[in-house]
């Protein structure tokens, strides 16, 4: 499909992008930093459903240089082979390249570890939610058994037993020095600066050249289908629950029995009408973190895409108009901080993951 052929339905398009999110929109709360994007070039779609990215902010440096130390720390973990950057890794977009987490001693997970890139901006933490922030967020696998499988008084001992530690946390954070609180808030602060804009934000910001013609017919489709009833604002998602298989049903169409975390948000809320909504993830980087969704099932972009058409929208999305909107996703890959990497020196890398136990 040209973008001349589809100019007649983009403002059909929208009403239905309003339509469903009127429907199916929940608990929504806007992004935090969020800023207004520029009305989209004459002919070419709107683009009053995108906002782009901020910068990171005024975070203090050596906040940031404290958290990274301690997000690729193996140290955090029960046995010394995982890190926070095992399960998020900055090589694949912020997450990780297996169907499912893998924990100490080769424990299976039962969900696939959203990106880390850009989570600042998502409105809850975790696919359930049930982290209100990123400091939340970072106490829950360092002590779940099957996760990182330690204990956070285990943690803060390790880490004093570590002059250069105390000392860092000593500058940081004065006489409170090395607690928990302050180590989930420092992994926090530098989750906080892995901020990566994309030429997609070039373009927000009015550089029309910034996008190829096909990414700009990929945007066309984008907002065409329906995807921006829930993939909006300055995270593409991340800002509201939706149910997996609003139209369709996903779960009888993936197959296999129903696991405990595909009740998604119920399991936080226990209310019925919270059963299968999750929170909508970001777009951004997502040409990178395959596998894809809660459960990792699915190994391809296209085949995401393929899959989202049918179970949340209704349509059945033929091979052009896939990677039509593959080619418009892959522009949104953004480039990380100068400091995201620790350097050599700082910190032993991050063990791999180990081998999944035996069934």
């Amino acid at each position: 499909m040209k973008i001349s052929s589809t100019r007649a339905a983009l403002a059909s398009a929208l009403t239905l992008s309003v339509a469903l999110g009127a429907a199916c929109r929940r608990r929504e709360t806007p992004a935090a930093g969020s800023a207004s994007a520029t009305p989209g070039p004459a002919g070419e779609p709107p683009l009053t459903a995108f906002a782009a990215l901020p910068a990171a902010g005024n975070l203090a440096e050596a906040k940031v240089t404290l958290g990274r130390r301690l997000f690729h720390d193996t140290r955090l973990s029960g046995d010394n082979t995982l890190s926070c950057a095992s399960c998020h890794s900055l090589d694949h977009g912020g997450a990780e390249p297996r169907r499912v987490s893998t924990g100490i001693r080769g424990q299976q997970g039962p969900i696939n570890s959203p990106t880390v890139l850009n989570a600042r901006f998502n409105f809850v933490q975790f696919w359930d939610g049930r982290a209100a922030d990123l400091a939340a967020q970072a106490a829950g696998p360092v002590a779940n058994p099957i996760e990182m499988g330690n204990t956070w008084a285990h943690v803060v001992e390790t880490l004093n037993a570590e002059p250069s530690y105390v000392s860092a946390f000593t500058s940081v954070y004065g006489a409170q020095g090395l607690t928990e609180a302050n180590v989930r808030d420092a992994i926090a602060t530098y989750e906080m600066s892995l901020v990566t804009p994309s030429r997609f934000d070039r373009y927000l910001g009015g550089d029309r050249s910034a996008l190829t013609a096909a990414e700009r017919e990929g945007l066309a489709e984008f907002v065409n289908v329906g995807c921006t009833a829930c993939h909006t604002g300055v995270n593409i998602g991340g800002a509201m629950y939706q149910k997996m298989g609003l139209v369709e049903n996903y779960f009888t169409r993936r197959g296999g029995p129903l696991t405990e975390a595909d009740h998604g948000r119920f399991n936080v809320t226990h209310q019925e009408s919270d059963r299968h909504f999750f929170k909508v993830p970001t777009l951004r980087n997502v040409a990178l973190t395959a596998p894809y969704f809660h459960d990792g099932s699915h190994a391809t972009l296209p085949e995401a895409v393929r899959t989202m058409g049918a179970v949340q929208l209704g349509r059945r999305l033929d091979d052009a108009q896939v990677q039509h909107i593959v080619t418009f996703l892959n522009a949104l890959t953004g480039e990380l901080p100068a400091n995201a990497r620790p350097p050599a020196n700082e910190v032993a890398p991050a063990a791999p993951a180990p081998t999944p136990a035996a069934p």
